[in-house]
């Protein structure tokens, strides 16, 4: 691949724009501060409030539509300053949140600000940036190219079926992709890098969640627990009926991981035919890190209410299969041993459904059923 070559990047820059990258820390030069001063030192009041203000972005704009003003009126050096402190300060809090779901909900939102912003800049920064998160890019004339190692470890959480290596120019230990296509691995590669917590000593943990004990309440509010549980349909909803596939969707969202479009509209028309109710099937997206409750509302109402209510066709074992969804040798990730091994009933030659699972398993047997399941009219958009 033919690399084109660029005057060096000004790191300063770079770091201003993206605080989050290794070595963003230059930004203060003989300008330092602690953790325990960034949170009691009433200096850093405006970087405090920036770093809420990142959050509950997160929370109004799960997507990284709107860009976020960190400095307000700010400039020059204390403009990088506190854009750098707040984002150190959003992390800090987001870490010492209770769950999982605050911090990868805020990850995301960073991620893809990240993302829409890269995706402007020209080829030598878009380089200078993957350097600086450890992968290795070239971009040349005819695309993007990683090194195989890294398009594995950025592509493997994207669960959309075209990322999948197969489907990929792989030549020479390198795999090309489309310009844009690099910005969104990089992306993903920034989500991993924040969706961790910060190890905070109980010390500083304690100092923050005194001081932010409101904030962090009103955080634990506006990102529930998700739940199918809540207000299920006439007849109950048994949880400990569901085929492998259905646990493994719901325990992704629940860990306030990402399930893919195709997961989330076989999950919502599976709960739907299973009986539970509008408000348990939002209430089951609600750990998705970039929910967004009026967008799924308007989408289950569009998965349920086809055909006066009966809702669109549960994707089959087939479809699942082909969008790398079918648990049914097992999911490694599950708490119970029980759901770690390969599951007797999801072999039987006769099951092509995760319904007819659930029917079975509401028996009690695995005998077959030989009631056939109809194919999907179309597919609408995934709660989201």
């Amino acid at each position: 691949m033919a690399v084109h070559r660029a005057p060096p990047v000004d790191d300063r820059a770079l770091f201003a724009e993206f605080p989050f990258l290794p070595g963003a820390e230059a930004l203060l030069g003989e300008f330092s501060t602690s953790v325990g001063a960034l949170f009691s030192d009433p200096t850093y009041a405006a970087a405090q409030g920036a770093g809420r203000q990142r959050i509950l972005a997160a929370v109004d704009d799960p997507t990284g539509t709107k860009d976020l003003e960190e400095a307000g009126s700010l400039h020059g050096e204390e403009r990088l300053i506190i854009r750098f402190l707040s984002f150190q300060y959003a992390r800090l809090l987001v870490s010492a949140s209770t769950g999982r779901a605050p911090i990868r909900r805020w990850a995301v939102r960073e991620a893809k600000s990240f993302s829409r912003r890269l995706g402007r800049q020209d080829d030598a920064i878009v380089r200078s940036v993957a350097q600086k998160l450890g992968y290795d890019l070239e971009i040349g004339a005819t695309g993007a190219s990683f090194d195989l190692a890294d398009y594995l470890r950025l592509a493997t959480p994207v669960r959309e079926a075209d990322f999948r290596l197969v489907r990929q120019a792989v030549s020479a230990g390198r795999v090309t992709v489309p310009r844009d296509r690099a910005v969104r691995l990089l992306e993903e590669g920034v989500r991993i890098a924040l969706s961790e917590p910060v190890a905070l000593v109980p010390g500083t943990r304690s100092a923050i969640e005194e001081r932010e004990r409101e904030f962090l309440s009103e955080l634990a509010i506006r990102i529930p627990t998700p739940t199918v549980a809540r207000g299920i349909g006439p007849g109950g909803v048994r949880p400990e009926a569901f085929p492998p596939c259905i646990r493994a969707m719901r325990r992704t969202l629940e860990q306030g991981e990402n399930l893919s479009h195709s997961g989330r509209f076989a999950l919502a028309a599976f709960l739907h035919r299973a009986g539970a109710s509008f408000e348990a099937i939002v209430d089951a997206y609600r750990g998705a890190p970039d929910f967004d409750e009026s967008i799924t509302r308007y989408q289950v109402e569009h998965i349920t209410r086809k055909d006066d209510g009966k809702g669109y066709e549960p994707s089959d074992c087939s479809t699942l299969r082909t969008h790398n969804l079918c648990y049914r040798e097992g999911d490694p990730r599950a708490t119970d041993p029980r759901e770690r091994g390969p599951d007797r009933l999801c072999h039987e030659e006769w099951l092509r459904h995760p319904s007819q699972y659930y029917r079975e398993k509401g028996r009690g047997g695995a005998t077959p059923a030989p009631a056939s399941v109809g194919e999907a009219s179309g597919t609408p958009g995934p709660p989201g």
